[in-house]
């Protein structure tokens, strides 16, 4: 195998041990056994946990973050509200019922304190949140929007459709059977009702 195949094996197997039994619960050994190579091999490619975190969130995260950013920036050029949170609520659901570990990742490296919790969260969730917050910032002054906080409601809508991603993740016998692109167009139509100007009809008259 190939040193660009074996590191790539190597991510996915850790990716797979952390997300079941925590990064405290996971032996360089374990990874390494369940690879196929011996320890020393793990350290010839990752000289620390924190170099395999790394590449855990450049194999998982970085890219599709370029990605949903990169569909944002496009509708936020047009100013096309019902593209930009429709493709920002499918996108992130997309990604995470793709890769149904991804969720237990973030919680473990989260309740653990490890380093991947932080990494993620300047990597991903702040930098789409602020790339939101901005959009709503945007359009508040445009006038298309009420005067809110910006920031609490990029959080807000973000809020939803990551629930839904960890019910869907974590809760396999949950009852809501509803396609990724049905839940995002709910989501968004939910969430425009409540942020949008409407023209009240007394003042009118």
């Amino acid at each position: 195998m190939c040193a660009e195949d074996r590191r790539r094996q190597i991510v996915e197997v850790a990716a797979e041990l952390f997300s079941l039994r925590g990064f405290n619960g996971t032996l360089t050994k374990e990874i390494a056994d369940r690879a196929g190579v011996s320890p020393a091999i793990i350290f010839r490619h990752f000289p620390s946990k924190e170099a395999i975190y790394s590449a855990i969130l450049d194999h998982k995260v970085k890219q599709a973050a370029e990605r949903i950013r990169e569909r944002l920036r496009d509708a936020a050029g047009r100013k096309d509200d019902r593209a930009y949170f429709g493709a920002l609520a499918f996108d992130l659901l997309d990604l995470h019922s793709k890769d149904r570990s991804l969720i237990r990742l973030l919680l473990f490296s989260a309740l653990e304190g490890h380093d991947l919790s932080r990494m993620f969260y300047k990597t991903m969730s702040r930098q789409v949140r602020d790339h939101v917050r901005e959009y709503i910032k945007q359009r508040i002054a445009d006038g298309a929007f009420r005067q809110l906080d910006p920031l609490v409601s990029a959080r807000a809508f973000m809020g939803m459709v990551v629930h839904h991603a960890q019910v869907v993740a974590l809760y396999p016998y949950d009852d809501v059977k509803i396609s990724n692109k049905q839940m995002a167009e709910y989501f968004v139509e939910v969430f425009l009702d409540g942020v949008r100007k409407t023209v009240d009809s007394r003042r009118a008259r």
